[in-house]
């Protein structure tokens, strides 16, 4: 049987980081699932760098149908979970359901992944200890997310702490799924 794995996402989910790992997931015969508040079809971003900004834009990106609602998922169901970025982390992390989730893939010290502002999700959790003695990276502006956390910000554009694959940005794909994609095996 496939192993399953659990993709934590909502509307304005940067499209790279939803649709790289959907797809190098299947790759490797597992079922990728797409979790979202709400069963829905999500509208996602696409962020870039632009010379000069000190931030990056922002664009409307392609139509993702979910598979699931939160309030559905049985952790347990799954081998590992990816969160992507782009601003869905902002609001997801304010879902009833969200502890719930992630606290199941901590504790049973499943592989976790985390890209760009996926970080901020872990502020869900309320308990730092899950952090406490940690490295991992984030997109920069969510170093102080990461702090918050009782965490060590990495400044590397990738980063493996145990069970735990960050990346700082959709650039970092290649390696951030290279890695998570080890750690199921």
């Amino acid at each position: 049987m496939s192993k399953k794995i659990l993709i934590l996402t909502g509307d304005a989910c940067e499209v790279l980081e939803v649709y790289y790992p959907y797809f190098r997931i299947q790759e490797e015969g597992y079922e990728p699932v797409i979790a979202s508040p709400t069963k829905k079809v999500l509208h996602t971003v696409v962020h870039d760098f632009v010379e000069g900004w000190e931030t990056y834009t922002e664009k409307p990106g392609h139509l993702l149908p979910s598979n699931i609602g939160f309030a559905d998922v049985n952790p347990e169901d799954y081998d590992g979970v990816i969160i992507p970025g782009g601003r869905a982390p902002e609001y997801i992390r304010s879902d009833e359901n969200l502890p719930r989730i992630l606290r199941h893939f901590f504790e049973a010290d499943k592989p976790v992944g985390a890209i760009c502002h996926a970080a901020q999700v872990f502020s869900a959790l309320k308990d730092t200890s899950f952090f406490e003695g940690r490295t991992l990276t984030a997109y920069t502006a969510c170093r102080l997310d990461v702090e918050q956390l009782g965490a060590t910000y990495a400044k590397d554009p990738l980063h493996v702490d145990g069970k735990l694959v960050t990346g700082h940005a959709w650039p970092d794909l290649p390696g951030f799924m290279r890695e998570f994609l080890k750690l199921l095996k």
